[in-house]
């Protein structure tokens, strides 16, 4: 058998496990680009594409323009019949992801092509000004990216666009435009594969999958919603006329990362102790291209074997886990041109993997881990996404495209010890000094975390139609979502119940309102938590848009979409929804100089955002939440049932105070669940920017951006519907706006019934001093100034430098709350209390300068460099208390640094003890207040962030070898990035951690990559 059969047979066989992998059914959305210009009335404009051989044609209109849409993402020679004579050289031009291409052919000579409105470099036409967009996006393809040192993950990718930053450490994720991590959208060959239970992450397909990526940083089109952040579209490799294949061999060995810092409290406390960590990570990644049958049918298809190993040590040093993965990855696309006018696409991918971790004991001083049997645990995550998409050319203006997929994910967290022990720990600052001099001994038996079993399936569809009319490009379309989620938790062990000890004195305060007791020093905090369900959301829209072109050098994007939510109860009734959410978008992009090298644009537009599910799963569903407080007696030695190994658990002392059951969400009535008339969260747009191209290399922008988000959706407090006080209403509504609740004579309502509020007025009745009173009106508005100049690679260098100016500010970040990090979306305990939401300023991802560069330089045919620079200035400092004037009542947890909301009002005299002439204790009447602004303890610190790579290629024609080495935080900056905002633990008594460091930036680490393709 000849070298080109076995490469047919393996195609064949990737073939066969593609359509396995796709036998559910999966069809998607695609990803494409599209090229336009002007030309002669009745020119013949005739495109192919180098690598397939599709070939599509267009007939120039009286009016001169023309335009070919819909075309996949790829390079293209492009000729021209002019008089019956065609061009002898074509010409070759670029197609990128989501843009048009601009390509102007003047008058003249039959044949004759003049490019009079594009830019040429090396030796094909790129899209850097481009006149057919009214949008603000950043394009980047796999070979732009090989240059530069750039971390091999959509979120990388995406942090190189200007105004995108990376959000909250604590829970990842990444703002634009001063979203929160909760807000943006992922499409992978355009099937959408976003989180939908937290909205805060995606489905993945290795790196090495992806051709070409599309940052929308805003203004996007009506064809795009369901997001106010930004949008990550990403576009895949595909197979074609030549058999093409290729290994790529990635190594991150633990000797080449940098230790990281320990740090420690002021009085030499131990905070977070990381410098032993370690991490080594390889991946091998093979891969196929080619026709099965040419210029017809094309497949590519890739493995990828991934390995990893680490070891932290717990923040105090106190015990060692050591963690190892072992996964495969796979991804495969299925190309089939029925004809040059009828395409078939088919995609599926996995990013499914498993973890197991072992939990030892540990001597942080000598580095040792100890010789007892290890605590386990695994998890897994991800699961198998496939989508296909058929595109049809009808004539020269009218295609249609029909799209179904599924994207899959999951999560679970396991251990031989759930049965059995129950989760045991302490809070470091308040306890962390006990727990050191008892020896930082094993708490409980139980490694650690919550058992989770969840599943999330989303089944997408979507028809898409343009259709061009004289000036008119008409796109239209439908779409629809059913997005599912299967989801249990529970604490384990016998008691279902998470102890945590922490340090106190007597006469402290408890979230349950009780008091700790003379004698008592330390407290054990048993949380109990469990839920679940299945629940569905499902999620539609209708859109319609119209490129007008007014003139030839003007058009008007005039667009319109239709968004329709629903979630569903675990029976499948009808929880919440929300319908007709109309959407108006308006562009216009003014080619000012006719030959397509200077635009002025802008947009308006307003954008919706559905209910994630975690909504539905707590409050559709019901949520068991309660807190039971004990004195903590000391600790007995025990024996771990699973390892045999010894471990320390709590006496449990007498319960102090009632069970706090104020967290319950009991589903005993959904109309007191949910805000009868809830209205959808939304964003406004505005947009101006300018765009112009120096030289045939240099092009440069700027762009002003303002953003505001008037209303808001979360969880609130209400415990006085009709003006006398009740038991705590937790409701899904919108915060400083009406709402209407199912009332009752038990509530103190007048009759059964509906009943409708101002909660800007009333709604919440404070404890002691009786006053109804309501919410501020929830506010969050973004302003910014980009400015940015970049040089194409012309075969020896490129460059690119972004500054932009912002500033983010409100009274809250969105539907997640960042400040005290709270990553449950849609209940981030904003409106937990009236004091949560009562000041406005600097929010959480407020950081006013950002500076962005990146370059690539090649040498010679054997070596090139790149590199790559961010500075940021830091983000505010803002300082949460645990009380506010005139109310006898905790706005945030006494105990806990995670949980509550928090006030701007800090106590500064008469907080707590007696009064020295009285002799009476002080109340809630007698605190002096001193209130606190947002930012008002000043900003963190500039976080710079420097790469650099250097790459070899073997200089023998024929033969496609390279290595790069990359290094990441060349500098091994370790700037803080999050503090502790918890400014209060008692009243007047200030916590001293406060302002001190929770996350830094990872430290230097270096990569090497091996590629060899044929």
């Amino acid at each position: 058998m000849n070298t080109k059969m076995l490469k047919k047979a393996a195609l064949s066989v990737a073939l066969g496990a593609c359509l396995g992998a796709l036998a559910p059914a999966v069809m998607a959305q695609s990803a494409t680009g599209a090229i336009a210009g002007r030309a002669n009335s009745g020119d013949q404009i005739t495109i192919t594409n180098t690598a397939t051989g599709l070939t599509r044609t267009v007939t120039v209109g009286r009016d001169g323009g023309y335009r070919l849409s819909q075309l996949p993402v790829g390079d293209y020679s492009l000729t021209v019949k002019r008089d019956g004579q065609s061009d002898k050289e074509p010409v070759a031009v670029n197609v990128s992801l989501g843009g048009t291409t601009t390509v102007n052919l003047g008058g003249g000579d039959a044949g004759a092509v003049t490019l009079d409105s594009v830019q040429v470099v090396g030796s094909r036409i790129v899209n850097r000004v481009d006149v057919h967009s009214t949008e603000s996006s950043f394009n980047i393809n796999r070979e732009e990216l090989a240059r530069m040192p750039v971390a091999q993950d959509l979120s990388s990718v995406a942090l190189l666009a200007p105004g995108v930053i990376s959000g909250n450490s604590s829970f990842g994720g990444i703002s634009f435009g001063g979203s929160s991590v909760a807000e943006n959208s992922v499409f992978i060959n355009g099937l959408n594969v976003t989180d939908f239970y937290k909205r805060q992450s995606f489905s993945a397909a290795p790196f090495a999958f992806f051709q070409e990526f599309q940052i929308k940083t805003g203004g996007y089109s009506a064809e795009f919603g369901r997001s106010t952040g930004g949008v990550i579209n990403a576009v895949s490799r595909s197979g074609s006329n030549e058999f093409k294949g290729g290994a790529t061999v990635t190594f991150e060995p633990s000797a080449w990362r940098s230790r990281a810092d320990d740090h420690f409290y002021d009085d030499g406390r131990v905070n977070v102790l990381s410098s032993h960590n370690t991490r080594s990570f390889t991946k091998t990644n093979v891969w196929g291209s080619g026709p099965i049958v040419k210029d017809r049918l094309f497949l590519f298809a890739m493995y990828e074997q991934r390995d990893s190993k680490a070891g932290s040590s717990s923040s105090a040093g106190s015990s060692w886990t050591q963690s190892t993965s072992d996964n495969g990855f796979w991804g495969t696309k299925l190309d089939w041109n029925i004809t040059d006018n009828h395409l078939l696409e088919l995609m599926a991918f996995s990013d499914e993997g498993d973890s197991d971790a072992e939990i030892y004991t540990y001597d942080f001083a000598s580095g040792t881990r100890g010789s007892a049997p290890p605590s386990q645990s695994s998890s897994s995550s991800g699961g198998t996404s496939g989508s296909a998409t058929y595109t049809g050319h009808f004539g020269e203006n009218f295609t249609a495209k029909a799209m179904y997929g599924i994207n899959r994910s999951s999560s679970y967290n396991r251990s031989p010890a759930d049965a059995q022990c129950d989760y045991v720990s302490y809070e470091n600052s308040s306890y962390g000094a006990i727990y050191r001099a008892m020896g930082s001994p094993v708490l409980g038996c139980h490694p650690g975390g919550t058992v989770v079993n969840h599943e999330d399936e989303r089944t997408a569809k979507r028809l898409d139609f343009e259709w061009v009319l004289g000036d008119h490009q008409l796109r239209f379309g439908w779409d629809h979502e059913l997005m599912t989620t299967d989801r249990r938790t529970v604490y384990p062990g016998p008691t279902r119940k998470y102890y945590t000890a922490y340090g106190t004195k007597p006469g402290n305060l408890l979230d349950n309102g009780s008091v700790v007791p003379n004698g008592v020093n330390a407290i054990l905090r048993a949380r109990e938590r469990s839920d679940g369900g299945v629940f569905d959301i499902k999620a539609s829209a209708f859109y319609l848009e119209d490129n007008w072109n007014v003139t030839p050098y003007l058009m008007l994007n005039l667009g319109v979409r239709m968004d329709n939510f629903e979630n569903m109860t675990t029976v499948g009734t009808t929880f919440t929804k929300q319908d007709n959410l109309f959407s108006p978008r308006l562009g216009f992009s003014w080619d000012m100089k006719g030959d397509g090298s200077t635009k002025l644009f802008g947009n308006l537009g307003r954008y919706y955002m559905p209910i994630p599910s975690i909504l539905s799963y707590n409050f559709a569903g019901g949520l068991l939440d309660e807190y039971t407080y004990y004195a903590l007696d000391g600790w007995r030695q025990e024996t771990n049932p699973v390892t045999g190994a010894p471990y320390m658990a709590p006496v449990i002392g007498a319960q102090i105070g009632p069970v706090d059951k104020s967290q319950n969400i009991l589903v005993q009535d959904l109309r007191q669940s949910v805000d009868r008339n809830l209205d959808a969260v939304y964003q406004d747009e505005a947009i101006l920017g300018f765009q112009s191209m120096i030289n045939q290399a240099w092009s440069w922008g700027v762009t002003g951006t303002y953003r505001r988000m008037p209303n808001a959706m979360d969880d609130m407090l209400i415990n006085a519907l009709c003006g006398t006080r009740h038991g705590n209403l937790w409701p899904i509504a919108n915060p400083g706006d009406k709402l209407t609740l199912w009332g009752t004579k038990a509530m103190g309502c007048a009759e059964d019934g509906w009943v409708t509020i101002d909660t800007s007025k009333e709604g919440y009745m404070t404890l002691g001093s009786n006053r109804n009173i309501g919410y501020s009106k929830p506010k969050r508005t973004y302003k910014s100034m980009e400015f940015q100049i970049d040089r194409a690679w012309d075969d020896k260098w490129a460059f690119n430098a972004s500054y932009l100016w912002s500033k983010s500010s409100g009274n809250h970040e969105g539907p997640v709350n960042s400040d005290t990090n709270y990553a449950d979306t849609g209940m981030v305990q904003h409106w937990d209390h009236p004091a949560n939401n009562q000041r406005y300023g600097d929010l959480f991802n407020d950081h006013r300068h950002q500076i962005k560069l990146r370059g690539s330089f090649k040498l010679n045919d054997m070596w090139s460099f790149g590199t790559t620079f961010t500075a940021l200035s830091g983000g505010p400092i803002t300082a949460f208390g645990v009380t506010w004037p005139d109310e006898d009542r905790a706005v945030a947890s006494y105990t806990s640094t995670g949980s509550g909301g928090g006030t701007g009002w800090l106590c500064v005299e008469k907080c707590s003890g007696n009064d020295p002439v009285t002799k009476l204790p002080y109340t809630y009447k007698d605190r002096v207040y001193k209130y606190s602004g947002r930012g008002d303890f000043g900003r963190m610190p500039w976080v710079y962030n420097l790469g650099a790579n250097v790459v070899w290629t073997l200089p023998v024609e024929g033969i496609d070898l390279k290595a790069t080495l990359s290094v990441y935080n060349l500098l091994n900056k370790q700037e803080v990035i999050n503090v502790a905002a918890r400014y209060e633990g008692q009243p007047g008594v200030m916590r001293d951690t406060f302002g001190t460091g929770t996350r830094w930036q990872s430290p230097r680490y270096a990569q090497l990559v091996v590629a060899w393709n044929f």
